[in-house]
């Protein structure tokens, strides 16, 4: 990963509460898992920002060293690496995601 794209990543976390780095965008994902978060997402919501990996491919690669998680889409909250759709269903369904998501938007 070029030092650059490190820094985007690292800003992009850190600017933004809830950040899903995920194939399309909130209004319109371009996979079924990247639309899974953003359905959970809406259920809860809260604000989150997106950034379409489809559309620059250094953060495409870049993202997936930076979390050493091999897929997308990826959710971090609070600076934090959370998981990809499915972890996130599963925390959903046990009402840890919720928590994990007050907690963020209150500090």
């Amino acid at each position: 990963m070029t030092p650059e794209a490190q820094q985007r990543i690292d800003h992009l976390i850190k600017e933004n509460k809830i950040m899903v780095f995920m194939k399309g965008t909130k209004l319109m994902p371009q996979c079924g898992f990247s639309n899974n978060v953003v359905q959970i997402l809406n259920t809860l919501g809260v604000p989150f920002e997106t950034v379409d990996v489809l559309e620059d491919y250094e953060i495409r690669q870049g993202i997936k060293e930076y979390s050493n998680w091999p897929t997308i889409p990826q959710v971090y909250i609070n600076g934090e690496f959370v998981g990809g759709s499915d972890i996130l269903i599963e925390m959903y369904q046990k009402g840890e995601l919720q928590q994990l998501v007050e907690v963020a938007l209150a500090s």
